[in-house]
């Protein structure tokens, strides 16, 4: 595998070269893009859309989350409804365990069977601790919630959540009770596109169960009013967590989902949240990097009727990139050289890697052939066979120059 180095403006980026190839889309930018400064001790920003992130700071520092770890414990309740072992309908006792939460509650006593529809909507308007301890308790493998978090820990790494750690279901202060801002953002995202049909709840603004909490029926979420969008999540405090919140908004086609933690006040929460989300909508654009079946790239090929054949994306790229900034972004093809005949056109023949260096952003894509190279004749493997001889006794060609 040998490399070469092209630049193009990126509407005409196409290079021909011998293996695999550096394709340099370059912008001249005047200055980086300025990064956006949050009083957050943690901070996530992800496009809902492309999945690029647009801000991570401590991202991967696990923390504790507080009423935020209530995620999880919904995560895997609407798993559970999904598979048939919970219906909205379904009817849970309180245990006494459940009911001597203290904190944010329904209020909630022994004598008491919600339904999990009621539990849900306690869990993300009320941010009811003993609502979120009958969930676990109904779904624990040994009916106590110390079992439901070691499950919930277990889910969580099968979900790439590698920063998480539970020792509840509800985020009451415990120690080794953690969460990244990465870990939320991963699992909010997962919510959003897994379990649509349940989301709407987080977007609902008052739950009060049978008039047990005329003070705490109003959903804590400082964003879902503001005529920003926004339709989520979770909010969490503790003394220890500082205020935070996991939240998502939507404006035109696009979708952002942010996780901020360690604020030092509920107003310092709502001041940040709306700015994270006016800062991502206002200072990203799409673009469009490559097209489908824009030829990249020209790759040799072994033993074929041609001796080269064109590359292309199987898809169209489009990228977030800063709106006042013209950011460099390289993109190396790679593959096995030479590819061996015969070479249908669209088959997988390689990769495509497009960083976005401002902001350290990467795109993966397949490469597929843009034409069909059948096996040659006896003419083929003469020319191949006096190729290859005089290879040794000369060495090999000199590869063109970079931008030849």
């Amino acid at each position: 595998m040998t490399a070469a180095t092209f630049r193009h403006p990126i509407q005409r980026a196409a290079a021909s070269l011998l293996a695999a190839a550096l394709l340099v889309l370059a912008f001249t930018a005047a200055t980086l893009a300025q990064a956006f400064e949050t009083e957050a001790r943690a901070a996530y920003v992800i496009d809902h859309g492309t999945g690029q992130v647009l801000l991570a700071r401590n991202a991967e520092e696990p923390l504790p989350p507080a009423s935020m770890s209530k995620l999880m414990t919904l995560l895997m309740t609407f798993e559970a409804l999904d598979d048939g072992r919970l219906t909205l309908e379904t009817r849970l006792p309180v245990s006494q365990h459940a009911m001597d939460y203290g904190g944010s509650t329904m209020f909630l006593n022994t004598a008491d069977r919600p339904t999990v529809e009621d539990l849900i909507r306690g869990v993300i308007i009320n941010s009811g601790n003993d609502a979120s301890a009958v969930l676990a308790e109904a779904l624990s493998p040994d009916g106590t919630e110390e079992g439901f978090a070691n499950l919930m820990t277990q889910r969580a790494r099968q979900l790439g959540m590698m920063n998480s750690t539970f020792r509840n279901s509800n985020g009451w202060p415990a120690d080794g009770h953690v969460m990244s801002v990465r870990d939320l953002g991963i699992l909010a995202e997962r919510i959003i596109t897994e379990h649509p049909e349940y989301y709407t709840y987080f977007a609902e603004q008052e739950f009060d169960y049978e008039g047990r909490a005329p003070q705490n029926r109003f959903n804590r979420n400082p964003i879902l009013g503001m005529g920003i969008g926004a339709d989520g999540l979770k909010t969490g405090h503790t003394q220890e967590a500082g205020y935070g919140l996991v939240g998502s908004a939507q404006q035109g086609d696009r979708r952002v989902t942010f996780v901020i933690s360690g604020l030092p006040s509920s107003e310092a929460r709502a001041r940040e949240s709306e700015r994270i989300v006016n800062w991502a909508f206002r200072q990203f654009v799409m673009r469009e990097v490559v097209g489908e079946g824009t030829e990249i790239a020209r790759a040799p090929v072994f033993m074929g009727t041609a001796e080269t054949v064109g590359l292309a994306p199987a898809e169209s790229v489009e990228m977030l990139i800063p709106a006042l900034l013209d950011p460099e972004i390289t993109a190396e093809v790679t593959y096995t050289s030479p590819l061996p005949a015969p070479v249908t056109a669209g088959d997988v023949v390689g990769e495509l890697v497009i960083h976005q260096g401002v902001r350290d952003l990467e795109r993966r894509v397949p490469v597929v052939a843009t034409e069909t190279v059948a096996t040659g004749g006896l003419m083929t493997r003469l020319r191949t066979a006096a190729r290859s001889v005089m290879t040794q006794v000369l060495g090999p060609t000199p590869e063109p120059a970079a931008g030849s």
